[in-house]
């Protein structure tokens, strides 16, 4: 008998068909949307037979209805579809959302392209291929390749490291659009205006919701800048969102945007964050983005809320995004719920335990990246990895900084890296190199402090906390390993737990903010596989945290105030 358990949660007992239904890309919606999501033909390349496999859901996974290590063989998937009447208009555009790690799409027996990486949307133009019924199929390779991105996934799962996941793991679509449409949009914002620049169009308008009335703006040279009367600013306890259309020629778009700063300021000779002026503390967990049945995909958009919404009743109001790149849905969610993201760029390249775990556990954090991970294409493939994600995300309100490298996975120049970034946002912070090797310039102070008390020596930038905890609690029924569990102190009930947690916090953090720190990032929001140290468990049916948690989080929200 395994001694893993394949927990479903309660979204993945009550999935709904398609799964994942929702429009794929909120922050950029047509009314054109045939969603791909369901059951399609499937084999490994050792097989003669089909298959069915519930995509988005890598073969891993017990949504998927495999449930099988993929273990480095191919993967084929084949389905067919007929657009429906009247739903083409001048072009039709395939998309998927992410797939891992290379995949090859045959439409109709041609060959659309190859897109390698498994962590970011690609799409075809497939308006000539098209036919009244047609073959779709894909062919994925994933050997696990390190010079790419691979997060936390690993051939042999442990510990920290997780099971891989191959094949699609987002939603696969198709849209229909004019001749003429509009390919993506930057914004950049002030407290007081928003500024939208277009690619695609020239010309248009722009219609905002402002305080319950629709007002215009002109679209000229593919820019729109937008200066609401009495402008309301975003935060976690405030997300409110500027929604508008924007409309050229044939095409039509909603979208929406807000109004939020982000700083660093001298405060009494202690340099603060401040989000819209003001200082901020950042209270964040964790957020891996694995789930029990789905691994790498929720059983439904609803998972996501389901999580934001969960840390936010224990008063924390960040997530930092921890080296996974989560489908658009995610940020939306948090962009409308109120939820801070600390994004993580993904790892790729080689790991080492002696040097990028056990000597920095011990003090030794001082380390030249210079001549650290000096393949090439390893070093190109995260430098794209990290300009791709920028570029996807960067519209999002929620995402108040980017962190490059952590506790030096794959970590090299990153000093270089950092002015590329900068380059690209100069609007948000930037945390060049997580826990330690930050021989680098940066933005922050960025700490992991496990194993003792936390401490924080004063500094010339903002502190940020950014990994501590990790405290473990094994609940029976709710393990994914019945053998083993991982974390950085354990307990055995959920009363020791809590009252370690509010120490913790209350005891050994609220009195570092007086130092500078700045954010905190607890050690994590769910279980995952092995690692039994989240607040909710791996399968989201219990939260081991006590709701009066959030009394917690008010003190130090309070505190940076004073």
């Amino acid at each position: 008998m395994s001694q893993f358990n394949h927990l479903k949660t309660y979204q993945g007992e009550n999935q709904s068909y398609p799964p994942l239904n929702e429009y794929p890309r909120p922050a950029l919606k047509r009314d054109s949307f045939f969603n791909l999501n369901g059951w399609w033909d499937f084999r490994f390349e050792d097989e003669t037979k089909m298959r069915k496999i519930l995509v988005p859901y890598v073969c891993e996974s017990l949504l998927s209805g495999i449930n099988e290590l993929s273990a480095g063989r191919d993967l084929f998937y084949c389905r067919t579809f007929s657009l429906p009447q009247g739903f083409i208009k001048d072009k039709v555009l395939l998309h998927f959302g992410a797939v891992d790690q290379i995949a090859s799409v045959h439409l109709n027996g041609t060959l659309l392209g190859t897109c390698a990486g498994g962590y970011f949307p690609f799409s075809f133009d497939i308006t000539d291929l098209l036919r009244e019924e047609n073959l779709l199929e894909v062919k994925v390779e994933d050997k696990l390749d390190l010079r790419l991105p691979y997060g936390k996934q690993s051939n042999k799962r442990g510990g920290m490291w997780y099971t891989t996941c191959s094949g699609i793991w987002q939603t696969v679509w198709i849209e229909s659009v004019p001749e003429n449409y509009i390919e993506s949009f930057d914004i950049s914002c002030t407290l007081e205006q928003a500024r939208i620049t277009f690619k695609g169009i020239e010309t248009g308008e722009v219609s905002v919701e402002e305080n319950g009335t629709t007002v215009k703006y002109e679209i000229k040279d593919g820019v729109a800048v937008i200066t609401p009367e009495n402008p309301i600013y975003w935060s976690p306890e405030n997300p409110h969102l500027y929604h508008f259309t924007a409309k050229s020629g044939k095409d039509e778009i909603s979208s929406y945007f807000a109004l939020r700063t982000l700083e660093i300021k001298d405060c009494n000779g202690v340099n603060r964050l401040c989000l819209n002026g003001e200082k901020y503390f950042f209270s964040a967990v964790l957020d891996q983005g694995y789930f029990s049945d789905g691994i790498f995909t929720p059983a439904s958009e609803k998972s996501f809320e389901e999580d934001i919404l969960a840390m936010k009743r224990l008063g924390f109001n960040t997530l930092r995004k921890h080296i996974k790149v989560e489908p658009q849905i995610f940020y939306y969610l948090c962009d409308k719920l109120g939820m801070v993201v600390f994004q993580d760029m993904i790892n790729n390249s080689t790991y080492s335990f002696l040097r990028d775990t056990a000597l920095p556990t011990i003090g030794l954090k001082r380390l030249n990246d210079k001549f650290l991970h000096r393949n090439k294409i390893s070093r190109k493939n995260f430098i794209s990895s990290m300009v791709e994600t920028v570029n996807l995300l960067k519209n999002h309100p929620c995402i108040c900084l980017w962190t490059i490298f952590n506790e030096g996975w794959g970590q090299f120049e990153a000093t270089k890296a950092y002015r590329l970034l900068k380059s690209m946002d100069s609007s948000r912070f930037i945390d060049s190199a997580s826990g330690w090797f930050a021989c680098c310039e940066s933005d922050v102070e960025s700490l992991h402090i496990y194993f003792k008390k936390l401490k924080a020596k004063k500094s010339d930038k903002p502190i940020i906390i950014s990994e501590f905890g990790g405290y473990a609690l094994s609940l029976k029924d709710h393990v994914f390993n019945e053998n083993n569990e991982y974390g950085y102190s354990k307990y055995t009930d959920i009363s020791t737990f809590n009252e370690a947690l509010e120490r913790l916090f209350e005891e050994e953090l609220l009195p570092l903010i007086k130092s500078g720190v700045c954010a905190s990032v607890y050690t994590q929001l769910s279980d995952v596989e092995d690692e039994t140290n989240g607040l909710l468990t791996y399968d989201r049916k219990i939260c081991k945290a006590s709701d009066s948690f959030a009394e917690i989080n008010k003190m130090l929200y309070e505190e940076i105030k004073k």
